[in-house]
Parts: C-alpha cells; sequence; structure tokens
C-alpha cells in the first residue's frame, strides 16, 4: 500500500510532453507508481486538475527565510518546493559568527542564527528549524569577499585571492552548486573582471555553475553581458545569468541584443542559461542604486518602499508621493532615507522595466524563472514574494499565450532541475522524490498586489514536498519535510 495516492489528475511529467490522465502513488518519501497505482493510507481525488513536479525557485535570497520563516509558506503557497539560494553573491556561508552576517548584504541575509561557518554548518542549524521546503545553495563573491577583505575598495593581493578561492571550493566541495556574484552591489563592485575568472575557475573542478546579478542591467548592458560571458569561457564553467533584463526606458528592447548575444555564445558552444522574474518592477537595496552626491531624480520618482526600518510610515508608499506631501524635494527625501540611521537596509521597489522585454524573455528558448523575492515581511515586500509562480501559470500561459503549459511547467521543473544539479527532482517519474503540485489551470492566479503584496496565490489545491503533504486546499499542515541538496548529489545527511 502507499502512503499517498493522488487520483484523478491529468500528469504533466516535467519533461514537456502532453498531458495524460492518471494516477500518482508516492511511499517512503518518492513516487512508487505514474499512471495506475495501488491504494493509499491517504487518497487524494486531484479531481481533473493537473499534477506536475512541484516548482524550482531558480533564484531566490531565502538564506536567512529559512531560520526566520522555516515553515516557507509565501513559496509553498505557490507550489515552489526547491529554492536555489546564496544568489547575487550574498550567502549565508562561509562566514564568521562573530561579525554581522548582514555588513554586506543590507539586510538581504537577515535572519541568520547559529554558530555555523560553514556550508554543512548551515545545513545542520537549517534542518534543526524543520524548514517546510528544500535548499540548494550557491557561494557568495560579496560574501567571501567581506570575510577576507572586509569592504575594501581595491584589488586583492595573491593571499587574500587565494584565501577566497579556498572558501569558493570548500563550499562547493561541501555541496554548493555553483559561484554566485552581483557586481552592481559592493563590494562586488570593486572587483574587477579578472578576480572574478580566478574565483569562478573553482566551480569547473566540481562542474558548477557561475551565476551573476551583472554589473549593469541598464545604459551597460550589453558590455556586462560580454564580460559574464567572457567570464564563463575563461574560467570554464557553466554561466546562468540572473533575472534577465533591461533597466530604465531608454534601454528597453536591449534584451533582444543581449539574447541575440547569448545565442550566439550558445551556437559557438559555450553553455549559458538565463532567468527571469515576471514583473515590471525590481527590488533591492536601495543605497545600492544612488549616487549620494548626486541623487538621480529619474530613478527617484519610480521607486517604492518596502522595507525601511528608519521611517516604518513610508512603506508600501512612493517616494513621489511621500515627497508631494511633505513638500520636500524627491532628492533631498531620498537623500534623508538612506542617510538615516539604518537607511542603508532600506528595501526599495522601483518600476524600470518593460512588459514586452518580458515577454521577449519568456518566449527565449530555456528561459528559467526566478522570484528574486527578498523575504523581509516586516514592510510590504515586492509581490513576486509570493506570487512568482502562479503569474507565470496565469498571465503568460493562460491570458498571453507566450508559453503552453507543458512547456512553462518543463521551465519551472526538470530544465531547472538539470542546470542547477539537483538530483531526483523536477520530474513526475518512479523513483524520483515526491515534489509534488497540483493546481487549477483555469483558476490558478496570484493575487499578491505592491499594495497587498503578503496574499498567498489562488488555484494551487496540494503541495507535496519528500513525500509529505504541506499545503492541502488552502491549509498549511506544517509538514517540516525539506531538505538540504547538494550539487548533483543526494542530500545533506542522506
Amino acid at each position: 500500500m502507499n502512503d499517498i495516492t493522488i487520483r484523478n489528475v491529468q500528469i504533466l511529467d516535467g519533461l514537456g510532453g502532453q498531458s495524460f490522465a492518471g494516477e500518482v502513488g508516492i511511499q517512503d518519501g518518492r513516487i512508487t507508481e505514474v499512471g495506475s497505482a495501488r491504494p493509499g493510507k491517504k487518497e487524494v481525488d486531484g479531481k481533473g486538475q493537473y499534477l506536475a513536479p512541484g516548482f524550482i525557485d531558480t533564484h531566490s535570497h531565502d538564506d536567512g527565510a529559512f531560520f526566520r520563516h522555516p515553515g516557507m509558506e509565501f513559496k509553498l503557497a505557490q507550489g515552489v518546493t526547491t529554492v536555489v539560494a546564496g544568489n547575487c553573491g550574498f550567502s549565508a556561508v562561509p562566514i564568521d559568527p562573530s561579525v554581522d552576517p548582514s555588513r554586506a548584504s543590507g539586510g538581504i541575509l537577515a535572519g541568520l542564527e547559529g554558530s555555523f561557518t560553514d556550508l554543512e554548518g548551515y545545513f545542520e542549524a537549517v534542518l534543526d528549524k524543520k524548514p517546510g521546503i528544500n535548499n540548494m545553495m550557491l557561494v557568495g563573491h560579496n560574501t567571501v569577499r567581506t570575510l577576507v577583505m572586509g569592504m575594501a575598495k581595491r584589488a586583492p593581493d595573491a593571499r587574500e585571492l587565494g584565501m577566497m578561492k579556498s572558501h569558493v571550493s570548500k563550499t562547493l566541495e561541501q555541496g554548493a552548486c555553483g559561484f554566485s556574484t552581483g557586481l552592481i552591489y559592493r563590494p562586488g563592485r570593486w572587483s574587477d573582471t579578472e578576480e572574478v575568472i580566478a574565483l569562478a575557475s573553482a566551480a569547473n573542478e566540481f562542474g558548477a555553475l557561475y551565476t551573476t546579478h551583472m554589473r549593469n542591467e541598464g545604459d551597460h548592458l550589453i558590455e556586462a553581458v560580454d564580460e559574464a560571458l567572457r567570464i564563463g569561457r575563461e574560467s570554464e564553467v557553466h554561466l546562468h545569468i540572473s533575472h534577465h533584463k533591461s533597466a530604465g526606458p531608454a534601454n528597453w528592447g536591449k534584451v533582444g541584443d543581449s539574447l541575440a548575444k547569448i545565442d550566439a555564445a550558445l551556437a559557438a558552444g559555450q553553455p549559458v542559461t538565463l532567468d527571469v522574474y515576471p514583473y515590471t518592477a525590481g527590488s533591492g537595496r536601495m543605497i545600492e542604486y544612488f549616487n549620494l552626491d548626486n541623487i538621480s531624480r529619474e530613478l527617484a520618482e519610480v521607486i517604492r518602499i518596502a522595507s525601511c526600518p528608519a521611517y516604518r510610515e513610508y512603506e508600501g508608499r512612493m517616494l513621489k508621493d511621500i515627497a508631494a506631501q511633505q513638500q520636500v524635494d524627491i532628492c533631498d527625501l531620498t537623500l534623508t532615507i538612506l542617510t538615516a540611521p539604518k537607511g542603508d537596509r532600506t528595501i526599495c521597489i522601483q518600476f524600470i522595466i518593460d512588459e514586452q522585454d518580458i515577454a521577449t524573455n519568456l518566449a527565449h528558448k530555456d528561459m528559467m524563472v526566478g522570484s528574486d523575492g527578498i523575504p523581509d515581511l516586516k514592510g510590504k515586500p515586492h509581490p513576486r514574494l509570493f506570487g512568482t509562480f502562479p503569474r507565470i501559470l496565469a498571465k503568460y500561459v493562460r491570458e498571453d499565450g507566450i508559453l503552453s503549459l507543458p512547456e512553462a511547467v518543463r521551465r519551472m521543473t526538470s530544465l531547472s532541475a538539470q542546470v542547477f544539479g539537483i538530483e531526483g527532482r523536477g520530474q513526475i517519474e518512479e523513483g524520483y522524490w515526491a515534489d509534488l503540485v497540483l493546481f487549477d489551470a483555469a483558476t490558478v492566479k496570484d493575487l499578491a498586489t505592491y499594495d497587498e503584496p503578503k496574499t498567498e496565490p489562488a488555484g494551487i489545491s496540494l503541495v507535496v514536498i519528500n513525500g509529505n503533504i504541506g499545503l492541502q486546499d488552502g491549509q498549511h499542515q506544517h509538514a517540516g519535510s525539506g531538505k538540504m541538496l547538494r550539487f548533483k548529489n543526494s542530500a545533506y545527511g542522506e
């Protein structure tokens, strides 16, 4: 007898083929039968809905969220069963626990607890919290550089570079899936291309990835793509470009030129992949986007405050509206916020992306999906934290027809698992881990908005993680059955 049998479903196996009617059996955390299944101790009637592999969020910043919110309800509710954390150069490890782990990230890594120093220690600490979903980790350049060099605005010397590379190699050896950079952020912005090549080359030994928030996503997007391609080529690693976009009205449409460069690299045999989030606004640490000596009025006009420890009353409001109400210049207001106590921890939302560019990205072959959500639930975070994957299914599949349903599911499951070395997941296949999501394709929809961002989606009926039900009919079950995953290997502790 199975532990769980799910009947009366349309099965999307994750490989991109058409769905087929059938049943799925689950026992001891794994899928035991596909097509027809024996009775289960628990029987679930799928009512003709679609059953897919659990969605994989290729771009998360959930390193600290596994401590603050171990149930990971905001991901579970949208069908996400695995996240890739440690993106944009900010990772939980390696770390000196005697030093504030968020000093480089400005709060992006907030929530970390414990005395761990390396990836295995982090895994142990997270597992003690009984996580609701699975986690695969990257090792971040900004984290490693801060550990070795602090916030030094210079190139590393040979000893420092060797220490950084040793930290990267050790973390990869313990199971990280790659090396990430955030070259727009501090201290990564002070590194040159040669430094990044030297560190990314550590991933070569493990067949791992180099993932990057490129040095520029606006006026110099094309040059930044050239640099990323060079780093991937010279370090001989798989390049993955995070949240591909062209920021700012003057640059809208450049994603086409950028993707053409990617296609040329692929045709030449270079391994390159990308991900995108399905929103016209980005989000991040506000201080990174402004020169305090010359505040950009154009950018300030399109910014909304998500989280602001110094001025909680500003959260959820546009800077231009606050400035108008207070009868102050918007550039002066921006400077006031950013120079206030903890002003550098302000998280903003910036409306800088063209809808057509999102469609262009999603139409590109093998474009994956990453939420890039910053899990600070005190304020009013970007709605992508709660809505990314249902939004793909609702807007870009059902409404706009940019992707077929089977193809969208492939991009969010088997393709992501393959690229990020997530073994035994991403497909509905006998022997694979039972990470599954049941949804109604006609009603699934993101309900999170900029005004009410912490709203769970509609149309997700069931989510199973490692054979345990984490969500059913809108009710979180708090199964705590998530695992810490290792690149092309079994999960930690297995």
